[in-house]
Formats: structure tokens, sequence, C-alpha cells
């Protein structure tokens, strides 16, 4: 004898992805370097003249103008990697994405830095005496770190904020 409310349920399907602009890699890109970047570069303030003496306005202002500079080296690094792997590479990051990603945004920055340094770039900035430099190329420790630290941290949490949704279906 069955009883219905005894039957037994299928097995739980596979979720689909999820749709939507927070599932979107780009969009989670662009929001953790936000996210990420901003308190990183009030950090370095001290380390560029005339930014510890600078008004407070004025100082929140160029701290978040080079946060969104930023965010969009951060996507078109993204971008352009994504243009041999998939859009949703970062799911699946393999030592040579995440080489590809760090390297074309600090190639990027090493360009910028090199030229607000010596004054042809759309502003200008000079580092103060604490700043430490990378041998060789002249820029500041501090833009280099950020720009291998910080891209690896925004994969990571991007990854835990969509990954979930695709259930490690998403084939490159």
């Amino acid at each position: 004898m069955t009883d219905a409310s005894h039957t037994v349920k299928p097995a739980r399907q596979a979720r689909e992805p999820k749709n939507g602009i927070t599932y979107w890699p780009e969009f989670n890109v662009a929001l953790f370097a936000v996210l990420l970047n901003w308190p990183w570069e009030f950090m370095q303030v001290p380390l560029y003249e005339g930014m510890p003496g600078a008004q407070h306005w004025q100082g929140i202002k160029v701290c978040t103008q080079a946060t969104f500079g930023d965010a969009v080296i951060m996507l078109a690094a993204y971008s352009a990697v994504a243009m041999g792997s998939g859009r949703y590479w970062l799911l699946q990051p393999t030592p040579v994405r995440l080489l590809a990603f760090v390297a074309l945004g600090l190639a990027v920055t090493a360009v910028i830095e090199t030229l607000a340094l010596s004054g042809t770039w759309f502003v200008q900035w000079t580092y103060s005496d604490e700043m430490p430099r990378v041998p060789l190329l002249g820029i500041g420790l501090a833009p280099f770190l950020q720009w291998i630290l910080i891209p690896l941290l925004v994969i990571w949490f991007c990854r835990r904020q969509i990954g979930d949704a695709f259930q490690h279906t998403v084939k490159d």
C-alpha cells in the first residue's frame, strides 16, 4: 500500500546559472575593484608629495578619481584575458590567466606612473621620500604591489560572489 505523503521526491535538480547584473563577471570585477582600490588609495596618500596636506575634499576627489581609473584598468585587463578564455574565466582561473590579468594591469600602471612622474600624463604627481621604488622601473612600490595583490583579491571575491550560482558548470 502506498501513501501519497511518503512518495519519494526526485533529487534536486542543478540550478541554472542565475541571471541579472550581480552575476555578470564584468559587474563584479568593477564592483570589487572599486571596493578594494578605494581604501588602498587612501592608505598610500602619505607616499605622494602634497597629498597629506591637501584639503580634505580635494584628497577624497583625487583618491576617488584614481580608484575609478584603477577599476577601468582592471576591467580592460579582465576583458583582454576574456577575449582568449571566455568571459567566465574567473570561475576556472589558471596560473596563465591570472598571470596575464596581473601583468596587463601592471604594464598599464607602470606606463601611467612613468608618464605622470614625467609630467606627460593628464595629471602629474610626485612621490614623497617615503615611497619605496621598484628597482629598474623607478615607479613606486605601493602602486606596483597594488596591481599584484588587488587583482588576485578581486578574482577571489568574484568567484565567491558568482561561482556558486554556476556550480562549476560553465565551460570555457
